[in-house]
């Protein structure tokens, strides 16, 4: 779904905005729309608009304070979509391509980070036993099956995966959790946690 080719993607540190995401996460292979209304956040759209159209996708720590303290890993994006609204919003939409770790944050109202890039790794043969537990927990839920097959630009397995990790109803805890491990790791929990959620969700 990258709009760039693996050739053309940054390999060193790089200098991003940053735009903070409440409850979020945006996932490699995986696209997130949402509307902006922060002074910080539209500055940062701005920076990122003149600058390559993109940013870097973080996580607050506590969605409940404003301009507070940022999870480490986020993810390198395209601004593929920035309209400005009626209300003086803008909606934007976001395409996941790397996960980055923050070297290091500055400002204080719009932020600039500095980032590494982190490799996802080779899942090996955990992704079929997290296909296999997303598709049980799918078969439960047909509306949110509906809406992923309508989000999913992917036809990888760790793209459907990863957009799966981005929209389950998990905590903002959690997912970032889930964020912070490799392809491997975010398999091996998916497989895991989905089929205990699932149980949970059923009463057994």
């Amino acid at each position: 779904m990258s709009s760039l080719e693996p050739s053309l993607l940054p390999t060193g540190n790089l200098l991003l905005p940053v735009l903070p995401l409440r409850d979020l996460c945006l996932f490699p292979e995986a696209s997130l729309a949402l509307n902006v209304l922060r002074p910080g956040s539209l500055k940062a759209l701005e920076v990122a608009s003149r600058t390559g159209s993109r940013m870097l996708a973080l996580a607050q720590k506590d969605p409940s304070v404003e301009g507070g303290a940022m999870h480490d890993v986020g993810t390198l994006a395209d601004l593929t979509e920035n309209e400005v609204q009626d209300d003086g919003t803008r909606r934007v939409e976001l395409d996941g391509h790397r996960r980055a770790r923050v070297v290091a944050l500055m400002g204080s109202d719009t932020l600039v980070a500095e980032v590494e890039f982190l490799d996802e790794g080779d899942p090996g043969d955990e992704w079929g036993p997290a296909v296999e537990a997303l598709a049980r927990y799918m078969h439960a839920h047909a509306d949110l099956r509906a809406f992923l097959d309508k989000r999913r630009r992917s036809k990888e397995p760790m793209g459907w995966i990863n957009l799966a990790c981005q929209h389950l109803p998990i905590t903002g805890s959690a997912r970032q959790k889930l964020l912070d491990s490799d392809a491997a790791s975010r398999c091996l929990k998916i497989s895991r946690g989905l089929d205990a959620l699932l149980r949970k969700e059923q009463g057994a």
